[in-house]
């Protein structure tokens, strides 16, 4: 019975330790991301891809494109912003850490298996600069470039907030794509850097 209670106080210990760093997490990311109408810039662009793909008339498919292309560097521009922002936090606050489950301070006990968010981040806004700003592609191949390239940002805040499997789970539970695919659908640039970045 005693070693019950014991382990029940240790798991109510650690639950409190992770639920406290996780909220900090949040706290961090969502007060410089509160600044921003980046999630719902993102938003309006999925939505208005898939609109875009199910229209019949070529002409007003054009015309949504041109549309979607200026919510698009509206997109750029606040990330970039973003970016900087971020970029002034200090590296202790940044770390990711890249055990797949969620431990109570892991890039504080184990700083070797972290990441920094702020190096993931900028990442992020090349390959979504690089994709929105991509006149070689197609429109149908842009977009499908940029979401991947959006799903795969989204995704790196959910990993810094909960853990890489959350972020996972919640990017198949949202759009309905697996981390590999997104990986794979990105721009080679940005799969390269940050596989290189997030390997551990």
């Amino acid at each position: 019975m005693e070693i019950f209670t014991m382990l029940m106080a240790l798991a109510i210990g650690i639950y409190a330790l992770k639920s406290r760093d996780q909220n900090r997490r949040i706290a961090l990311l969502g007060t410089h991301l509160g600044k921003y109408q980046i999630e719902q810039l993102m938003e309006s662009l999925t939505e208005g891809y898939l609109r875009t793909l199910g229209e019949s008339d070529p002409e007003r498919r054009a015309q949504i494109w041109n549309l979607l292309s200026t919510t698009e560097m509206a997109l750029c521009e606040q990330f970039t912003r973003f970016v900087t922002e971020f970029s002034r936090v200090d590296e202790a606050d940044a770390r990711v850490s890249k055990l797949a489950l969620s431990v109570p301070y892991a890039a504080k006990l184990f700083p070797s298996l972290t990441f920094d968010l702020r190096k993931a981040l900028s990442i992020h806004a090349h390959g979504i600069s690089h994709a929105a700003n991509n006149t070689d592609q197609t429109p149908k191949d842009k977009a499908f470039t940029l979401s991947a390239e959006l799903f795969l940002m989204q995704h790196t805040c959910h990993w810094f907030c909960r853990s890489k499997t959350v972020a996972s789970a919640r990017l198949l539970a949202r759009h309905k794509t697996s981390y590999a695919q997104v990986l794979a659908s990105v721009s080679p640039d940005t799969r390269k850097a940050y596989g290189t970045l997030t390997a551990g």
